[in-house]
């Protein structure tokens, strides 16, 4: 059974940070690709951040510079650093895995809320 477990989310002064996790089971981690999107309410999903198997990241322009997505094959977990936090970076944050093939799975979503 694949699990994608989000921990992290919660409340923050704008300017702040917050580091934001997951922890995977039930998959190979480390042939995964990882990534972390978010959905505002009335607003369609979006990736933030992604990483490959073999570590080469991709960022959306609006958190370049400001997140660091990260991986830990040996403990099977994904991190997303989110610093300089701002009021539009508010929703709820999803971890993904995809091997490829039709092979993704979801996390539940944890909640960043970011206040100004």
């Amino acid at each position: 059974q694949v699990q994608l477990v989000e921990s992290g989310g919660g409340l923050v002064q704008a300017g702040g940070s917050l580091r934001l996790s997951c922890a995977a089971s039930g998959i190979i981690f480390r042939i995964n690709a990882m990534g972390w999107y978010r959905q505002a309410p009335g607003k369609q999903r979006e990736l933030v951040a992604s990483i490959a198997s073999d570590y080469t990241t991709n960022y959306a322009d609006s958190v370049k510079g400001r997140f660091t997505i990260s991986r830990d094959n040996a403990k099977n977990t994904v991190s997303l650093q989110m610093n300089s936090l701002k009021p539009e970076d508010t929703a709820v944050y999803y971890c993904r895995s995809d091997r490829g093939y039709g092979y993704d799975y979801w996390g539940q979503g944890t909640q960043v809320t970011v206040s100004s």
